[in-house]
């Protein structure tokens, strides 16, 4: 077993978390379980603009609401921005970095010389190695990373390999901006080597950056810890992400009634597979994932996967488990605070307990199960769907109103008895069961699909059922 193993989740907080962040998390949150190591949550806040409280509240939401847990208290990168410009200071005293006295117009020159001439778009050197004592007067200098100028970067990478980088193509870097903010490439380096991290795990679309932030590791003398870069999350298209294919937060997800644990399970199998498994739990995750099983290419978001991934789960957790997770979902949702109202009422918790069986048999996501279940708090008179209507005939109110008396006259009230008495009704009458059967959903339901009908008339009660099919018989 691996020792010590310290991962990092570290989103920006741009008012979500994304399902390619997402995956990201939880690769880093199996991987660290595996190895009974810890994974650190850091929101990478140096852009002030777009961080805010509510965004950084946002992710945690979203990671919670999945399953996942971070070890210790979230991490602030903005607030570490001191410690950034002690390091890229001291770079500059050890000869590893330089101030850079060029313009933001001087750069930008150099790089269209640079193109214009068929050479990579890069920084020219100006100040790389002139003397502090021909810095011009009242010019803030910027902070750059002394680059090698020949030979190759390698990132041994535990997904993509050995990929070499060459260092002609490779800027000298700016570690501090001439505002003595630092940039990202240098505070992503000093948060990790400061928080222990371990291994790396991101898109692979920071493969370019593990590069440059090994160049800065080497600058420092630091380790350059294990990295593993996933790949990106494509729709069914194979076209990049967007909202469109399902690039939305994962509180969309919630409120599309999916459960977290069929989120799990959908996005470990992005990317990494064990076997021909399709469904696992999250203790055979844990104690299967690797590096070793992550493919290269890009994996595709299917909706329809997902759905019925998620039918899978809705049947097989119990039903307080359900409920729980339908009472989070009812948060998510306009008029979801109706239903939580109701729910609450005396008795109703019970009632709802007491159908979910019939209920999440037939559903694939939570919306599916309270659409299937609001038979339970309509009002009477109900409102019938087309099906509905066009069920209750005028013929079909008459069965309504041989089947009615005798309901009526039940004593015990259950799934046999009801289920007896309307065969009963539909032998007299000659009729199949049916032709019996489906008014009764009409009338009891308002639609024309149900749960088993005998099972609406239990959990309805005799009083409320008789009084739904009183409406309606003829």
């Amino acid at each position: 077993m691996t020792k010590n193993v310290v991962t990092r989740f570290a989103p920006s907080p741009t008012g979500y978390l994304h399902i390619g962040g997402a995956r990201t998390a939880l690769f880093n949150w199996l991987y660290a379980k595996r190895h009974g190591g810890k994974m650190l949550l850091r929101i990478e806040d140096t852009d002030r603009s777009r961080s805010t409280d509510e965004a950084v509240e946002a992710l945690m939401d979203g990671l919670s609401w999945l399953g996942m847990d971070w070890d210790g208290e979230p991490i602030s990168q903005h607030a570490n921005a001191e410690r950034h410009r002690e390091v890229a200071q001291q770079m500059v005293k050890d000869g590893t970095a330089y101030y850079c006295y060029s313009t933001a117009e001087e750069v930008n020159a150099m790089r269209e010389k640079a193109r214009a001439e068929g050479r990579p778009p890069r920084y020219d050197g100006t100040w790389r190695d002139r003397d502090a004592s021909q810095a011009p007067e009242g010019v803030s200098p910027a902070i750059r990373l002394k680059a090698p100028l020949e030979g190759d970067t390698i990132v041994q990478d535990e997904v993509q390999g050995t990929v070499k980088f060459a260092n002609k193509e490779m800027d000298d870097l700016v570690l501090l901006r001439s505002d003595g903010n630092p940039t990202y490439m240098l505070a992503v380096v000093v948060d990790d080597h400061d928080m222990n991290v371990t291994h790396i795990v991101r898109g692979d679309d920071h493969l370019t950056n593990a590069a440059r932030q090994t160049l800065i590791y080497k600058a420092l003398n630091w380790d350059v810890p294990v990295m593993a870069h996933i790949p990106l999350i494509y729709g069914p298209d194979g076209a990049k992400l967007s909202k469109r294919h399902g690039a939305i937060g994962a509180e969309a997800y919630r409120a599309m009634g999916y459960l977290p644990s069929a989120m799990r399970n959908y996005l470990a199998r992005l990317g990494w597979s064990h076997g021909d498994d399709e469904i696992f739990s999250t203790e055979q995750m844990i104690e299967w994932f690797g590096f070793d099983a992550i493919g290269k290419s890009p994996s595709r978001f299917d909706f329809k996967k997902l759905e019925n991934l998620n039918a899978h789960y809705m049947r097989s957790e119990s039903d307080e488990e359900l409920l729980g997770h339908f009472l989070t979902y009812l948060t998510e949702i306009e008029g979801g605070a109706d239903v939580m109202a109701w729910i609450a009422g005396d008795g109703n918790q019970d009632k709802l307990l007491a159908a979910l069986p019939g209920l999440k048999e037939r559903a694939k996501t939570l919306i599916e199960l309270q659409e299937s279940a609001r038979y339970l708090w309509v009002q009477r008179p109900l409102d019938l769907d087309a099906k509905a209507e066009k069920i209750l005939s005028e013929e079909a109110r008459t069965v309504l109103g041989k089947v009615l008396p005798a309901l009526e006259a039940l004593d015990a009230w259950t799934v046999e008895s009801t289920e007896e008495t309307v065969k009963a009704v539909a032998e007299e009458a000659e009729l199949k069961l049916g032709k019996v059967a489906q008014p009764l959903r009409a009338a009891l339901t308002g639609r024309g699909t149900s749960p088993g009908i005998f099972d609406v008339l239990v959990v309805l009660g005799k009083d409320e059922s008789c009084a739904r099919i009183r409406d309606h018989a003829a």
